[in-house]
């Protein structure tokens, strides 16, 4: 199960965010500071947080809250 609160820190934390900012709304539109170069790293610390691979397919896709967890949720269940 994905501890969204966990989500929500590490997106906090890597774009650098008020975590209270981060709802299911959020994306590369309505986070100025969420550029390529922060997406990049996102993606990292999500994997090291969570201790799953994003497909490098689905990285570069990533681009909102929804679309993170979607991912995140996929992965933790591939992992049994």
């Amino acid at each position: 199960m994905l501890n969204e609160d966990a989500l929500k820190n590490v997106m906090a934390t890597m774009l650098n965010v008020d975590p209270a900012s981060i709802g299911p709304d959020a994306s590369m539109d309505t986070i100025p500071s969420w550029d390529s170069l922060r997406h990049m790293n996102l993606v990292l610390a999500l994997e090291e947080e969570f201790k799953v691979t994003i497909p490098d397919e689905d990285a570069g896709d990533i681009t909102s809250y929804q679309l993170i967890k979607l991912v995140l949720e996929q992965q933790l269940r591939a992992q049994g």
